[in-house]
């Protein structure tokens, strides 16, 4: 184990924590100090109200201001904000610096909190240094993307637990908290930095690696991984850790579901976030099986968004704050055109070693919004499909089911000579993944019928002799039919 010094030693980081608690610098002091309306603003960036409210120098202010709103302040509004941790400790470390535009002290680190338990150290973000261009090697704070997989991860209690491209630490907080112990990589010698401090400042201790991606846990097996990679899509130009990898297109992620069978114990699941191109002429779906093909894992691959190669050159150039420049965005189309790129997908990809001979593999587009923790759903559906795994044809129809709660029929009809007849109709699933299905009458009776007092055996033989219809031919049919809408969660068993 290689040791990556928090910024402070042991008495600093026990000094900064009691400054932070004590002026209740967390996620809750914060809004209700400012309350609800400045709070949004500064959700926009819009640090008016907040200001105004945090003129008064108090710490739980100061920090709010240096911190949150990227004020300049005085050096003994600063000191009394941090103490009992000394200022010249504070500047050492670069918690604070002197300010380029006159006196008084900056933030030199982005100190958020995180929630109401944790704070996370990384570095000040673009959009509080006017949009200054990002370093090379510049540690992200907590975003989006960090935000997403954090939600999308079961939270089942764990074994080992590895956190890979860990960068300030945000998925190790949240593996900590349901593992015995968590390990977590970096290629970033400076974002293990600080991640050692997140760790310190949360109580917590990390197993910290440094190398790319897999390698430094070569050999080593894990109950649960995660990572947000830099998995941006392009020619392989490399200028930025954070987001991108060095490797030609998508081929991060396709590398990542490689390596997932010689990471993972008998049962583990490996969570992580991906992009991946969709190619003129090809199903993105198939491309992004293949990855999985020949793994033995099962996989649910999930995409959330897509975004045209213009747009998605343009807000990576952004992101880093690059500002316009008509070479670099040019050469990076003239790769997307040359590789025949149409677009570029956005999503999750979880992996599971369940040991089947029989692996089950999805790749399926989920754009609509769903009931949160999507950690939860992803587990669900990882049960319905080990629910049906365990069943042949005549298992899943001597089953009983029950139809999901909530459940919506929408019908759309037309006029004609003899009045209106249905042309379509579908069923939506009001929580969880909403999923819509559409579904022909004699589904819909199926459906409808499933109060989980009948085997599904029973009520296809109601059915075959209401509809006049052979009773094996349409148990035949239903098998297939029956699959769908359990793994949709649509009908439950039971």
């Amino acid at each position: 184990m290689t040791d990556y010094p928090a910024l402070l030693d042991a008495a600093g980081i026990d000094q900064l924590r009691t400054a932070l608690t004590a002026a209740r610098f967390t996620s809750t002091g914060i809004a209700e100090r400012l309350g609800p309306q400045a709070t949004s603003a500064v959700a926009r960036n819009d640090h008016r109200e907040a200001l105004r409210r945090t003129a008064d120098g108090d710490p739980l202010a100061t920090l709010i201001r240096l911190f949150v709103c990227a004020q300049t302040e005085p050096a003994d509004t600063v000191a009394a904000a941090l103490a009992p941790l000394p200022l010249a400790d504070a500047l050492a470390a670069g918690l604070v610096e002197q300010s380029p535009d006159g006196p008084g002290l900056r933030q030199g680190v982005d100190l958020e909190p995180y929630g109401d338990a944790w704070w996370v150290i990384s570095d000040v973000p673009s959009h509080l240094r006017a949009g200054q261009p990002l370093a090379a090697d510049h540690v992200l704070g907590i975003g989006g993307s960090s935000t997403t997989l954090a939600g999308a991860v079961h939270r089942r209690p764990v074994g080992a637990a590895l956190d890979l491209g860990t960068g300030c630490g945000v998925q190790a907080l949240h593996l900590a908290g349901h593992a015995d112990s968590v390990t977590a990589t970096d290629l970033s010698a400076r974002a293990l930095r600080f991640a050692a401090t997140t760790a310190a400042l949360n109580g917590q201790r990390w197993e910290l690696l440094h190398g790319d991606l897999t390698a430094p846990v070569a050999g080593r097996r894990f109950d649960l991984v995660v990572s947000n990679p830099p998995f941006v899509v392009g020619p392989g130009t490399a200028t930025h850790t954070y987001r991108d990898s060095g490797r030609i297109g998508d081929g991060i992620c396709a590398e990542l579901a490689a390596a997932a069978p010689d990471l993972l114990t008998d049962g583990g699941t490996m969570h992580y976030l991906a992009n991946w191109m969709h190619v003129a002429g090809e199903d993105w779906t198939e491309r992004v099986a293949g990855w999985l093909a020949g793994t033995g894992l099962d996989g649910w691959v999930i995409q959330r968004e897509v975004a045209d190669p213009v747009s998605y050159v343009n807000l990576w150039l952004a992101d880093a704050s690059e500002g316009p420049d008509a070479h670099r965005a040019a050469a990076w189309l003239d790769w997307f055109d040359a590789q025949k790129v149409e677009a570029v997908g956005f999503g999750l990809v979880t992996l599971r070693r369940s040991g089947h001979a029989d692996p089950v593999v999805r790749v399926e587009e989920l754009r609509q919004q769903v009931t949160p923790p999507l950690g939860d759903r992803v587990d669900e559906w990882f049960a319905r499909q080990d629910w049906l795994r365990a069943r042949d044809a005549a298992g899943l129809l001597d089953a009983r089911y029950r139809a999901a709660d909530g459940l919506r029929l929408q019908q759309e009809a037309g006029i004609g000579d003899d009045g209106w007849a249905v042309d379509r109709q579908t069923v939506t699933l009001t929580g969880g993944l909403r999923w819509t299905e559409e579904i022909d009458p004699l589904v819909l009776a199926v459906v409808g019928g499933c109060t989980g007092r009948l085997p599904m055996r029973e009520q296809l033989s109601l059915l075959a002799l209401a509809h006049d219809v052979p009773e094996q031919e349409l148990a035949e049919a239903a098998v297939p039919v029956l699959a769908r809408l359990v793994e949709r969660g649509i009908l439950l068993p039971g």
